[in-house]
């Protein structure tokens, strides 16, 4: 069970990212379009719903943090997370993935972690980037 009251009950997962980061808001969209049975709940590593949380949590805005019943996952588990949680065949590509080690998942996800702004730029602050009824504060 995740532990954010009023969750539906068929939710898997809350996806936590930055919600300043243009490249997280368009990984949220890219989610958010593929999750067909509406399994993943998103909220912005800003707002109050992470702020919440009563586990122990990264402070660190430069990574996706995901939350399911195994606990709490950061940088590439947390993309590993995600993609079972949509399931099909992006389940698939998540258990193949942690097929790689994960000291070598992490640093290519510091690499890009640590370009991003530079590379995507600031989120877009006026819109969500997907089906605003799946968002969290």
């Amino acid at each position: 069970m995740i532990p954010i009251a009023g969750l539906p009950s068929d939710c898997r997962l809350v996806l936590f990212y930055d919600g300043e980061c243009g490249l997280c808001h368009r990984c949220v969209a890219w989610a958010s379009a593929r999750d067909r049975h509406g399994r993943v709940r998103f909220a912005p590593l800003q707002g109050e719903t992470y702020a919440s949380l009563e586990v122990p949590r990264p402070t660190d805005l430069s990574t996706l943090v995901a939350l399911d019943d195994r606990g709490l996952h950061t940088e590439s588990g947390a993309v590993v997370a995600l993609l079972r949680a949509i399931g099909g065949v992006w389940g698939l590509l998540g258990l193949g993935l942690r097929l790689v080690p994960p000291p070598l998942r992490n640093a290519g996800y510091r690499f890009v972690a640590k370009r991003r702004l530079g590379w995507f730029g600031p989120a877009d602050r006026c819109s969500l980037p997907g089906d605003p009824s799946r968002f969290l504060a």
